[in-house]
This record gives C-alpha cells, structure tokens and sequence, in this order.
C-alpha cells in the first residue's frame, strides 16, 4: 500500500488542522494505521493509531484530548484532526500502516509499521 499524506500548514497557537492519509493500493480498514511527527533535532514519536477492523484508537498523552483519529472507509483515508494546536505540536507528521492488528501496547512501537507515507509539515506559531 502507498500513503499520502497532506494536509499541513502553518496555524496560530490555539488553532486547527485536519491531516489526511490516503491509501493506494489497500484498503484503510485493512491496517492498523497511525501517526507519527518527528520535530527538528528529536526522535520519531508516535502521535495516535486506529486498529484494523476496529474503533479501538490510541493516543499519545501529550496529544489526548486535543486529537482524534478517525477513518473513512468510503474515501479510504484516515485522518487526524487537530484541535487547540501547541506549539510543541510543531512537526513533520507521518501516516504509517501495518496488516497487523496491534494490541494498543504495541501500536506507539514505529517498528510494528512497515509502510510510510512522506511528511507533511505542521507549523505552529506562538
């Protein structure tokens, strides 16, 4: 499966941002899919992930509360809306997706994924 990932922009501190993943190649509902953001100078981290075949999410806890993931079946994306944007929440965010369906232990680990989609850049200004 391909990923793409868009979406991005740059956003007051306080602001809003809906991040798209589009897939290629496979179904979204297939994977377990999830987002990660690596700010300059820092690891990869895991932001949130949706189980395949399910409802069952996870979040960052730096992000819980502010971000919702979510999928649409129909369009074959899954999105990322973000909401009271920091701007800690400043990052490169990447859609990842795997054909296992992750216990929420594992669905923060970047190596449970084995397809990446490029980054899209979130600004966040203060």
């Amino acid at each position: 499966v391909q990923l793409q990932a868009s979406g991005g922009g740059l956003v007051q501190t306080g602001g809003s941002l809906r991040l798209s993943c589009a897939a290629d190649g496979g179904t979204v509902s297939s994977y377990t899919m999830g987002w990660f953001r690596q700010a300059p100078g820092k690891e990869r981290e895991f932001v949130s992930a949706i189980r395949r075949n399910s409802h069952i999410t996870n979040y960052a806890n730096s992000v819980r509360g502010r971000f919702t993931i979510s999928r649409d079946n129909a369009k074959n994306t899954v999105y990322l809306q973000m909401n009271t944007l920091k701007p800690e929440d400043t990052a490169v965010y990447y859609c990842a997706a795997t054909r296992g369906s992750l216990i929420t232990g594992t669905m923060p680990r970047s190596v449970s994924y084995d397809y990446w989609g490029q980054g899209t850049q979130v600004t966040v200004s203060s």
